[in-house]
């Protein structure tokens, strides 16, 4: 018999998460264009085994039956994104009605299966037309994603009320324009990643405003962001007030642009030269007022008052327990504190984890199954955190598992899943792990099992 422990308030919202590009594949179906991943995946070196998106999980033309599948999870809450290269091939100019008649035909299919979209207007699959005019260096992406978000607003919003303006902005500008790791790969100077940024946060801000102006009536919009968060080492005044300075500081770029009505002082600083142009009316744009925050939370940083009284940011030991992404240090705690954080210091009164979730390497079906017990207790550790977090008065007010079926995981390719759900990349069939069948009891109890 099972047993169960704190109840979730019954407004909270569990859900799953995924992204176009890593799961519809259709890459070059029906008039879509190429996006910079289509072509960065083919740059030799850049993606694990040179893996593309070609196919991904085929959701393109299986959606429904993917559909049917979260149906019988008992899942009712989904975010995905759009694809922004199947609507406009070359990031403006004429639209692909085979694009715009596709997202009416997936929504349609939601709505049979009783489930809710969420939707991101940009999750990394910016079209590569863009970006040989400059890509997030160029104002005309911001030009291009403003007509973008008005045409995907308008033509959806009758069956989408719960909208996500992008995703992790410091991901497709610093690691993308900066690092060179994602997508277009490109290795620029600070100020030109500086300036990526603020066209990114302008588009966040364009994005406010076409479900402000086409959502009509219960329409909601906020961002996702991929914060850096600190954990506090000991939960003392001193740790606390040091893990939240840390946070702050780490966070000016974006949470305290989007909140402090332009760039603080600290961060100018920082920057000097390098610093962003901004434009008049810039901020009225970007600091347009959202519904809530959506919190990508995987991993922390440890952080302690140091001996001068300034943030110390502590080193993880080799052995500390991780996943098989390198980056992704096991730190449940990351959930309660980053939730915590940014509604104290930024005053939200709705968060939702828009994402949370571990990616492993080897995870075979063996008699019909997978048995990611790894996945099942990272899933019920984390979702301890958030019980602390309600419990505490934090107003958070929902949880998206990603992802939902395992998928093309960026330059890490077919080899990392993330997913709750199995899929063979070469036969396409899906099979439901033991974390999907823990999460399903979850969603049906709306308590920790």
């Amino acid at each position: 018999m099972l047993t169960y422990s704190s109840p979730f308030p019954s407004t909270f919202v569990f859900g799953v998460a995924a992204a176009s590009a890593q799961i519809e594949g259709a890459a070059f179906e029906d008039g879509k264009g190429e996006s910079i991943w289509d072509r960065f995946c083919r740059v030799p070196g850049a993606i694990h085994d040179a893996d593309t998106l070609d196919v991904a999980c085929d959701h393109y033309h299986r959606f429904d039956e993917d559909f049917a599948l979260m149906a019988s999870l008992g899942v009712k809450d989904y975010r995905l994104s759009i694809a922004w290269p199947r609507l406009y091939p070359d990031g403006d100019g004429q639209i692909n009605p085979a694009g715009v008649d596709f997202y009416h035909r997936l929504f349609a299919s939601m709505a049979r299966h009783g489930i809710r979209p969420w939707v991101t207007l940009f999750h990394w699959d910016l079209p590569q037309a863009l970006e040989e005019r400059g890509g997030w260096t160029s104002r005309a992406t911001v030009e291009a994603f403003a007509r973008y978000a008005d045409t995907v607003v308008k033509e959806y919003g009758h069956a989408v009320k719960d909208w996500i303006t992008l995703n992790e902005i410091r991901c497709f500008t610093w690691l993308g324009y900066g690092a060179g790791t994602k997508a277009p790969g490109r290795k620029e100077s600070a100020a030109v990643v500086n300036q990526t940024f603020h066209h990114a946060l302008l588009c966040h801000g364009h994005g406010v405003r076409a479900v402000r102006e086409h959502g009509g009536a219960g329409a909601r919009v906020g961002l996702t962001d991929n914060c850096d968060v600190s954990v506090p080492v000991t939960e003392t005044p001193a740790d606390i007030a040091a893990a939240r300075a840390w946070f702050v500081e780490q966070n000016l770029h974006v949470l305290g642009a989007i909140h402090g009505k332009g760039y603080a002082p600290r961060y100018l600083e920082r920057t000097g030269p390098d610093a962003p142009f901004v434009r008049p009316g810039d901020f009225d744009l970007i600091s347009l007022p959202t519904d809530f925050l959506g919190l990508n939370i995987y991993t922390a940083t440890y952080v302690r008052a140091g001996r001068d009284g300034q943030p110390e940011a502590l080193p993880l030991p080799a052995n500390y327990p991780r996943a098989d992404s390198p980056w992704l240090n096991l730190v449940p705690q990351a959930i309660y504190w980053a939730s915590r954080m940014v509604h104290e210091e930024y005053g939200h009164r709705s968060i939702y984890i828009t994402e949370n979730g571990c990616g492993y390497n080897e995870e075979p079906v063996v008699g019909g199954e997978v048995l990611d017990l790894h996945r099942r207790d990272y899933l019920r550790s984390h979702l301890r955190e958030m019980h602390r977090a309600i419990a505490d008065g934090i107003p958070l007010d929902g949880y998206f598992l990603w992802s939902f079926i395992d998928n093309y995981e960026w330059e890490d390719g077919y080899q990392r899943r993330f997913g709750i759900v199995h899929c063979d990349f070469e036969t396409q069939v899906r099979t439901p792990k033991l974390s999907a069948r823990y999460y399903a009891a979850v969603l049906r109890t709306r308590c920790i099992v």
